[in-house]
């Protein structure tokens, strides 16, 4: 069966806050081998302007996925996270995320297509402050694979 395409413009409560802590971004860097020193020392950070450390562009993923997992689980929605193929993925930054950040994210499904038997999910995870200040959004684009894959 493939995902339903009522959910098409469908937005979910925004997710819990979460802290970004300085061991966070250190431990994303290393993972993905980020190796500014912005990304683990406070000083070099503070000399490029920030309030403290700098994560790494693709960090906003943590957040986005962790919000996507509300549309992901959605009944409605009617996808089988076990036949999903993860396609693209893309980060719009209206400024850097930095320790002591605590950030939400509202996710809002752009588009569903059925291709060929399968089906392609496109959801925006706008991520902002507790606050309310626009951090960044990160459009990110499944591929449930059709039952006869």
């Amino acid at each position: 069966m493939s995902v339903n395409p009522d959910v098409q413009g469908r937005s979910y409560p925004p997710s819990p806050p979460y802290l970004v802590s300085r061991e966070r971004i250190r431990e994303f860097a290393a993972s993905v081998q980020a190796t500014h020193p912005a990304h683990t020392d406070v000083a070099a950070a503070q000399e490029l302007g920030h309030a403290d450390l700098v994560a790494p562009p693709t960090f906003a993923v943590i957040i986005a996925q962790g919000a996507e997992a509300a549309a992901i689980q959605d009944p409605e929605a009617n996808i089988d996270f076990s036949r999903v193929v993860h396609a693209d993925e893309r980060f719009t930054h209206h400024r850097p995320i930095v320790a002591g950040d605590e950030l939400t994210a509202t996710v809002t499904v752009d588009s569903v297509k059925s291709l060929g038997g399968h089906s392609m999910i496109t959801t925006r995870a706008d991520i902002a402050t507790t606050a309310g200040e626009p951090v960044s959004a990160v459009l990110s684009t499944l591929l449930v694979r059709g039952e006869e894959s």
